[in-house]
């Protein structure tokens, strides 16, 4: 019989996807000297950013807290966009950094190093390739098409510090993938959808690589983050067309990713172009 309450479905019915366990979760992520200082797993919310950005207002917050909710309801992706998906499909979670030692002109970064860091800790603990598409959607190959499973959303918080969200589609089956073109691991074949273990890979990678980003002072060459990012963009090499503020919109081969973390365009006209901002579609061949 599945168990069942009078708010509605329990915690425990859908056997496919078991809550994640917050006291493994502290075990295996928080030890002195580290970056994470906290790790909280709230059941349901409107966004973890939006939460986290507000605790790190109120002085509730210190670098390093992650909070990860089994549900989020109003989760937001670039230009505002909704992101829903059933309770404990995915994981949603935001952290909290305040990179002291990187100048401001830097810290755009962050998003495309979260980028990084969640394909490696994946690619790790899930044997399933995720790609990059500029300049922070997390893609995997389902059935011979890339498909969107993630992404990242990065919002300064007060003065000092920038809270970074992450979602991902772990365990949504095609019946359930907000439109088409969505993905998720499991329909990308992953090795595993253990969102504990899956949760602690991406942390450490990206522990692993902030640490790296902040002891270079930012600089994207020395650390080799331009170099990594840039290996596993799938933007870069196609046919694209930026979608840009005020209505503007630029066609042409995506052909580097420069040292603010710009996408740069080469237009049939000759024109490089470097798009900080903007929406890119990945054009089809002809």
């Amino acid at each position: 019989m599945t168990p069942h309450n009078a708010s509605g479905p329990s915690r425990w019915s859908d056997l496919d996807r078991p809550p994640l366990n917050v006291t493994a979760l502290r075990r295996g992520l928080l030890h002195e000297g580290g970056l994470w200082t906290s790790v909280d797993v709230v059941q349901r919310t409107g966004s973890t950013n939006s939460d986290l950005v507000a605790r790190a207002a109120s002085g509730a917050a210190d670098e390093g807290a992650v909070l990860v909710a089994e549900e989020q309801t109003a989760g937001r992706g670039r230009l505002d966009r909704r992101w829903t998906a059933p309770p404990r499909s995915g994981l949603f979670f935001s952290v909290l950094l305040r990179p002291a030692e990187v100048p401001l002109e830097r810290w755009g970064w962050l998003p495309l190093l979260t980028g990084v860091a969640v394909a490696t800790g994946l690619s790790r603990a899930a044997g399933v390739d995720t790609a990059l598409k500029w300049p922070n959607d997390l893609l995997v190959t389902v059935g011979g098409e890339e498909r969107k499973a993630g992404g990242i959303l990065a919002e300064r918080a007060g003065q000092d510090g920038v809270v970074v969200g992450v979602g991902l589609n772990v365990s949504l089956r095609a019946d359930e993938l907000p439109v088409p073109q969505a993905g998720s691991l499991a329909l990308a074949d992953a090795m595993s959808t253990d969102r504990d273990t899956l949760l602690r890979s991406v942390l450490r990678s990206l522990e692993t690589w902030y640490d790296r980003w902040r002891s270079a002072g930012g600089d994207p060459v020395t650390s080799t983050l331009q170099e990594t990012y840039a290996a596993g963009c799938a933007t870069l090499g196609r046919q694209v067309r930026a979608e840009l503020p005020g209505d503007r919109a630029l066609v042409g081969e995506a052909v580097a990713i420069d040292g603010d973390g710009r996408l740069v365009i080469a237009t049939a006209e000759g024109v490089r172009e470097a798009v900080g901002a903007g929406d890119i579609v990945h054009l089809r061949p002809a």
